[in-house]
């Protein structure tokens, strides 16, 4: 069963997700803070569940230092804060956490985000009949690796947005909606507002750089990419 870090400076917090997680079977470590979640963390966790407003670290620090280390930057991070408001959403989507919670959270609410975030990290799916590696004009991308060159210089992105510039150079000019997108990179099983979408192409035409019109927005519908 999935290894489940949970870092909450509550002690309360911690005790009712480690019960209702561990009812589920998974395997489950607790930190207090972030010092406290980054010693404990391991590159077998399957999924990281982080507060925000802790001491020594926050949560954002917390998320930077792992995409910063080859060993973690891939373990999926979920945000169960108290922190309301879109920016705060936001600025986690950005730094490359997968899902983002308000506390206070139903058992059975987090169960089924925790369940769907864990399946679409570690399971197969439709988009694995592409090629492992598919070069694109000045785009390389290696999904064995899951690595990115543009003119044969690597730019990390992280996972979600690799999966849809992955997907979108597999289609290109094909116009997908911002709901399709979300069906495909995200899945049909948990709640993504559609502004993820929006902030996650954005973030890509920033590194793609002087290639950023490759990615042509469609008013009133969604996204393409153009051929090279």
């Amino acid at each position: 069963m999935a290894k489940i870090l949970l870092v909450d400076d509550e002690a309360d917090i911690l005790e009712f997700l480690r019960y209702n997680l561990e009812k589920e079977g998974y395997t489950i470590t607790t930190a207090l803070n972030g010092k406290e979640a980054l010693d404990k963390l391991t590159e077998d966790t399957d999924l990281v569940i982080l507060d925000i407003m802790m001491p020594v670290l926050d949560g954002f620090q917390v998320l930077e230092r792992m995409k910063k280390d080859q060993r973690f930057k891939e373990i999926p991070v979920i945000f169960l804060t108290a922190k309301n408001g879109e920016i705060h959403e936001i600025n986690a989507l950005e730094q490359g956490a997968i899902d983002y919670i308000q506390k206070p959270v139903s058992p059975k609410k987090l169960l089924a985000r925790v369940k769907s975030n864990i399946k679409k990290s570690d399971s197969k799916s439709p988009k694995d009949k592409y090629p492992l590696k598919i070069v694109f004009g000045p785009i390389t991308i290696d999904k064995e690796a899951y690595k990115v060159f543009i003119d044969n210089q690597e730019i990390y992105f992280p996972r979600k947005e690799f999966e849809l510039l992955y997907f979108l150079i597999n289609n290109p000019e094909k116009v997908f909606n911002r709901e399709f997108l979300l069906r495909e990179i995200w899945g049909s099983d948990i709640f993504v507002v559609e502004r993820t979408v929006d902030v996650h192409i954005r973030k890509i035409r920033e590194k793609l750089g002087e290639y950023a019109d490759l990615i042509e927005t469609i008013k009133g519908v969604g996204y393409k990419l153009k051929s090279v």
